[in-house]
């Protein structure tokens, strides 16, 4: 499940209704209750910033190196390769960019 979908359930349930269909929630229901709308309020508000925080992050964040990758950074930084230098090879640009290092061999 995304967030947008997560988010679209979320809002449902604590304007008091029922997101598969729309109807309203009967009273005595637990999503009706203030205390479970304020806690689906503060989650709807943690997933739009994490939501936010996602379209700000490089398009390749957190994608796991290949085993060649890692090798070949690895080779390179044993040669003596400035990281940096590296970085502006082919072998993940944007980890290096950001300064992460890369995982042992």
């Amino acid at each position: 499940m995304d967030i947008q979908e997560a988010l679209k359930i979320m809002r449902a349930l604590a304007n008091g209704k029922n997101p598969e269909n729309g109807e309203v929630l009967e009273e005595n229901s637990v999503c009706r209750q203030p205390q479970t709308v304020r806690a689906l309020n503060r989650a709807i508000s943690a997933l739009v910033a994490e939501q936010g925080r996602e379209t700000k992050r490089p398009r390749n964040a957190f994608r796991t190196w290949t085993r060649a990758e890692d090798a070949q950074v690895c080779e390179e930084l044993r040669k003596g390769m400035d990281f940096k230098d590296i970085a502006k090879g082919k072998i993940a640009p944007q980890a290096a960019r950001q300064g992460s290092p890369p995982r042992a061999a």
